[in-house]
């Protein structure tokens, strides 16, 4: 089941002293192992002891169209195929140790593709220590002889230390060896010949100026991140013969005491580091002890055969090297009792798995799984390091993503500046690792541009140094005083018997008295001596407090000198600090004012804008009224040029109507009149109509009119006719004038205008009754009232 997911407290802002902390890059060096067999294709060439050349094998440059490239890598060490593990030592993680028995942190990496020898420049081989052993071995040389006590310091399960005292260590040492477990180490137990000869580093190290008022104690741990899950490999998990046991494969495991551990979370200490709860930590004394102590941890390490390499780690490996520093108290005696006085270092070193294509090593299963978690871990690395790097050159401030794996979120601490981190590149020269290879480098070339803070000194005690032999010195003291008065007394001519057996011996006392007179004479010869250098040391203390003396007069002029420069500058900042509150005063006055025109000067920007986005309605208002006015002027402009069109054309079609009706009466009058005074015979009906079709095309064209044209041409016909009748009717002919206009028929006035009246009315009724009520309300005269 996987663990549930906890969130980490934010890290509150660090109030930094100084913006400009020393900063140093990450420390890359290069090692390159020897080929496998002679016969092989080398693709890695050492120009330097700081550069590589990558040369492109004959495969890649037939694919490639005969591209030959050549690319050089630069390092700050490179390690070549004769490199020892002493003189890697000596360079790369002998100053971690260093700085771990200083009070500071250090994180040592091995990266590289799978098979490039990582876990050899780690651990090492028999006869051939590598880099861990020979970092314990150093640790214990340098701090033997000033260790506490087994269980004076106690972890707890907060990333910290308590102290104990004295006899609450030796209750718990008392308890502890009641209850014996083989599977614990101890210093007493003999060396397992497994790993033997890793740990048996012939040259001795040792770090110079450790701290001799200070007591030790070294608790070691060791974890794996296997699957981005962490697991601790020192943890003991109790045999279960009843319940079965499942392995990875989810199959149950037979004959085995082997439980693969609980996975751990990782926490956040009060100081904000970064640390994995939960995790055994056990306390060692030498370095055999603490190698046990990871050879037990390497057996539960998840390692497997694939197709590049018979031992290939498929984790991520961190052995922890904890230092706990706590002062003695003032006599020197015991340790001091004060949990803020304890100072904790920590050195990693870390085995990362090796990066590898899955076509490469066949992988599928378990192991492809497996690959591509460590593939997805180190990409997480080095993307963690491009933004860094581009933080730091552009002065940007993304976020880095520790958080997307547990190997970043583990060791981000370093990075923010909290130890010195350092990285080994490891690669194989083989033409079959040039692709990864060249991955590596990249990586390389990116982390060695990222420089991280420089971890500060601890902080002294205040106490006095040399407390632990002080009261070693005293009790030195008093027995050289005896020895010295011993030496004298031999000094001095031994007495002769002093015994008297016979009453007339005369020889005893004139001998003793002899020889007390040469004593004598010996002590007046010391008591000389003694004062000619008495007097001599005098004549030197009197000369060395002359020389104090005038040393302190001369300190004391100085110091003078000094008193005035500094009462000189203190007047001086005295003075500058009142013209600083006078400036500070005016400043403050010039921000009022600044403020208040700034006030001003936003209302009247606001105002300005306010007017400005009323003129702007107000000329949108004006447009659209404009543009709907000339709308309507044009609208009202063409309906009433239709509507006047309209009514000069109904008034042209009236007026023509009349005058058509007009004329119709007229030839309708002419016909009645000329009919009963004319008697024509009748002519053919073939004449007759040819006449008539004559008479039509010489008579004019009624008013042109749609209603008219629609009616058809019957209506047109007769009054046609009628007009002819009119024309060729004598009284017709008689009465028109020259002009062409009809005149009076014969007869008085008032019947004239009777037969008129009667006639139009008939006319009037004929049309109306084919033309339509239309036409009856536009020709009907209207009739004036009496």
């Amino acid at each position: 089941m996987k663990p549930a997911r906890t969130k980490t407290p934010r890290k509150p802002p660090v109030k930094k002293g100084s913006q400009t902390s020393l900063k140093d890059p990450v420390g890359v060096y290069c090692r390159v192992r020897p080929l496998s067999l002679p016969e092989q294709e080398c693709c890695i060439e050492v120009i330097n002891n700081t550069t590589v050349q990558l040369h492109t094998p004959e495969g890649y440059r037939l694919n490639r169209n005969g591209d030959y490239k050549e690319t050089q890598y630069s390092f700050k060490q490179v390690f070549g195929i004769h490199t020892t593990q002493k003189e890697l030592f000596d360079v790369v993680a002998n100053p971690l140790v260093d700085d771990l028995i200083h009070g500071k942190n250090g994180l040592l990496f091995t990266y590289g593709v799978t098979g490039s020898g990582k876990t050899h420049t780690m651990t090492g081989s028999p006869r051939e220590g590598g880099l861990l052993p020979r970092c314990l071995d150093m640790l214990f040389n340098s701090i033997g002889s000033f260790q506490a006590k087994r269980y004076v310091f106690k972890s707890n399960d907060r990333n910290s230390m308590d102290i104990q005292c004295e006899v609450d260590a030796l209750l718990e040492r008392q308890k502890r060896e009641a209850t014996p477990n083989p599977k614990t180490p101890s210093s007493k137990r003999q060396v397992d010949p497994e790993f033997a000869d890793m740990i048996n580093v012939q040259e001795f190290c040792k770090a110079e100026e450790v701290d001799e008022d200070s007591v030790y104690g070294v608790f070691v741990s060791y974890i794996e991140i296997y699957n981005n899950y962490i697991y601790d490999l020192l943890e003991e998990v109790p045999f279960d013969p009843i319940k079965p046991k499942w392995n990875s494969c989810s199959t149950p495991m037979r004959n085995t005491d082997f439980v693969p551990p609980q996975s751990k979370l990782l926490r956040e200490d009060k100081n904000h580091n970064m640390y994995v709860a939960g995790c055994t930590e056990v306390e060692v004394k030498s370095t055999e002890e603490a190698f046990e102590v990871f050879w037990r941890g390497q057996k539960k390490r998840r390692i497997a055969n694939t197709h590049l390499n018979h031992e290939s780690s498929r984790s991520h490996s961190v052995f922890n090297i904890k230092l706990v520093q706590a002062p003695l108290d003032a006599d020197g005696d015991n340790v001091l009792q004060e949990k803020e006085q304890i100072t904790i270092s920590q050195l990693s070193l870390v085995d990362l798995a090796g990066s590898e294509r899955t076509n490469r090593t066949k992988a599928e299963g378990n192991r492809l799984r497996e690959a591509g978690n460590i593939n997805q871990s180190l990409m997480t690395l080095r993307t963690c390091m491009e933004v860094l790097r581009e933080n730091q050159t552009y002065g940007t401030n993304k976020m880095v993503p520790y958080r997307d794996s547990k190997l970043t979120h583990l060791f981000k601490n370093y990075f923010d500046g909290e130890g010195k981190v350092r990285l080994i590149v490891c690669v194989n020269p083989k033409a079959e690792d040039y692709e990864e290879s060249l991955q590596v480098m990249r990586f390389a070339e990116v982390t060695q541009e990222v420089e991280v803070a420089r971890p500060t000194d601890k902080a002294m005690c205040g106490l006095t140094p040399g407390r632990r032999y002080r009261n070693q010195a005293r009790g030195g003291l008093v027995g050289d005083e005896l020895l010295v008065s011993e030496v004298v007394l031999q000094s001095f001519p031994p007495l002769p018997s002093c015994e008297i057996l016979d009453i007339n011996d005369e020889r005893t006392l004139p001998r003793l008295v002899e020889a007390l007179e040469k004593r004598h004479h010996l002590r007046q010869m010391m008591i000389d001596e003694f004062h000619k250098q008495s007097i001599t040391f005098k004549a030197l203390l009197q000369e060395f407090d002359n020389a104090v003396l005038n040393k302190e007069n001369y300190v004391q002029g100085k110091l003078n000198e000094k008193e005035k420069v500094i009462s000189g500058q203190k007047s001086e900042i005295e003075r500058l600090e009142k013209k600083n509150k006078t400036l500070e005063y005016k400043v403050e006055i010039l921000e009022k004012t600044t403020t208040i025109y700034e006030e001003d000067k936003r209302n009247l920007q606001q105002e300005l804008e306010t007017q400005n986005q009323k003129l702007q309605r107000q000329f949108s208002d004006k447009r659209r009224l404009e543009a709907r006015l000339q709308g309507m002027v044009t609208e009202t402009t063409m309906k009433w040029e239709k509507e006047c069109e309209r009514r000069v054309a109904a008034k042209q079609l009236e007026m023509q109507n009349k005058l058509w009706v007009k004329d119709e009466k007229l030839k309708q009058l002419k016909a009645i009149v000329i009919e009963p005074k004319t008697e024509r015979p009748e002519r053919p009906s073939r004449e007759r109509d040819r006449e008539k079709a004559t008479r039509r095309s010489v008579s004019p064209s009624p008013v042109p009119g749609d209603v008219y044209k629609t009616r058809g041409g019957g209506q047109s016909v007769q009054f046609t006719e009628i007009e002819t009748l009119k024309q060729e009717s004598p009284t017709g002919r008689k009465r028109r004038s020259s002009t062409g206009a009809p005149a009076q028929p014969d007869g008085t006035e008032s019947e004239w205008t009777d037969v008129e009246t009667r006639c139009s009315v008939a006319v009037e009724m004929r049309a109306g009754s084919q033309l339509g009520p239309g036409y009856q309300h536009h020709a009907q005269p209207k009739r004036k009232k009496p």
